[in-house]
């Protein structure tokens, strides 16, 4: 019965496996490049998604603000005359109470929408660094792949030369040391460009066996920017400032409605008496209250809603300030970035990779040991390594630029 159960499972969970398998190979892999993630990102990402849903509170916030109040009704039964009697209470919102109300609402929605922006910047930066992020990651496995065949090829030179007499067999032992770690490598590299895949699925809110043929790559050119351009659109669409200045919109909203609220209502009330048996059998009666603002009228939050504005203002001229020199520093660190590229990619790169291939020539030729040429392609691969965190970190760097500013400053 044991072996009969086993058996069972075999056949069940085979056929299940293979067709997992199928299933996962059978993914097609779809190109994507970096407008079209953006644009992925901006409608499908569930945090915007979340946020977006916000409207729909400032709108119906903007209803509670325009709503009018409700008239009351009364009914009163007394032992006195008249005995019973009916009548409406209603009261009468003066001095434009009601709009200066669906104004506050107004400023807060557009509070919220501002909100939203800064977000969709948020995700507009965490999606460019994701595809990067992952075209980095491919790099970086195509690298060591690479490294995996040189490793493999000066094995293979060294264990020809063993077998000629030209070295001992240390130096075998070393070649292959140095395939297995490159070789391990390779393999970590695998699983972190899987990880980086997962990382851009999650924010493009795509399922997680989707696979990416990027377009775009990490060399592709950035546009060009210029500092003084880029402080005076900042000062235009930086988010910090942008809430900000609606903030102090929302308050002085705030204060006008205040002021308004300085306007007493008028309550109307009117109905009928009945029951009066010595006067009447039914009577209209009627009555009109205003409240006196003889006492208070408001000046503690007028007051607070003035003081409020004024720091406000002061809040924004420093912020203003600060926007500047974050924007300057964001731009510096591009230039830093972009000079840092330019050295690796054109100087160091090409020297590294010749110093490689020549100390490999002259191992194969026996005169150099094979020490010396796997120092060189540690450094040839350190090199490059850094080169290609170089074209990532300048991607970044351009991807801050970009939030700082607070508009997309081109493909």
């Amino acid at each position: 019965m044991p072996l009969l159960r086993g058996f069972w499972k075999i056949v069940i969970l085979v056929p299940a496996a293979a067709m997992l398998a199928i299933a996962q190979q059978a993914a097609p892999v779809r190109p994507l490049s970096l407008p079209q993630a953006l644009a992925l990102a901006n409608g499908n990402n569930l945090d915007l998604v979340a946020a977006r849903r916000r409207r729909a509170v400032s709108e119906a916030g903007i209803r509670i603000a325009g709503a009018r109040p409700n008239p009351t009704l009364n009914f009163s039964a007394l032992r006195d005359e008249p005995h019973e009697s009916i009548f409406f209470d209603h009261p009468l919102e003066l001095g434009g109470k009601r709009r200066h109300r669906i104004e506050e609402a107004h400023e807060e929605g557009r509070l919220t929408e501002i909100d939203i922006s800064t977000l969709e910047r948020q995700v507009r930066r965490t999606t460019r660094e994701g595809y990067y992020n992952l075209a980095l990651a491919r790099a970086e496995t195509a690298r060591l792949a690479k490294v995996a065949e040189l490793a493999e090829r000066l094995r293979d030179i060294a264990r020809d030369r063993f077998q000629a007499g030209d070295i001992p067999e240390l130096e075998v032992i070393q070649a292959e040391l140095e395939l297995s770690r490159a070789q391990a490598d390779f393999q970590v590299a695998q699983q972190e460009e899987k990880v980086a895949l997962s990382e851009l699925n999650v924010l493009l809110n795509e399922p997680a066996t989707t696979d990416w043929q990027l377009q775009g790559l990490l060399t592709e050119t950035l546009p060009a920017v210029d500092l003084p351009g880029l402080i005076e659109r900042a000062a235009e669409s930086n988010p910090e400032l942008q809430r900000l200045a609606q903030e102090l919109n929302v308050e002085r909203s705030r204060h006008s409605l205040l002021k308004a609220e300085r306007i007493p209502n008028l309550d109307l009330q009117f109905g009928m008496d009945f029951n009066a048996p010595h006067d009447f059998r039914a009577g209209p009666r009627g009555q009109i209250a205003l409240g006196l603002p003889l006492f208070y009228r408001n000046q503690g939050e007028i007051a607070q809603s003035l003081a409020t504005q004024h720091v406000l203002e002061a809040e924004a001229s420093a912020t203003r300030r600060s926007v500047a020199g974050n924007v300057e520093r964001a731009y510096l660190d591009l230039v830093a970035r972009q000079t840092q590229v330019d050295l690796y990619g054109g100087k160091l790169l090409p020297a590294s990779r010749r110093l490689a291939e020549m100390a490999e020539e002259s191992y194969k030729a026996g005169k150099a040991n094979i020490l010396t040429v796997i120092d060189a392609q540690r450094n040839a691969q350190d090199v490059e390594k850094t080169y290609l965190d170089s074209l990532f970190s300048l991607q970044s760097a351009f991807a801050g630029l970009e939030e700082t500013v607070g508009a997309p400053l081109g493909q």
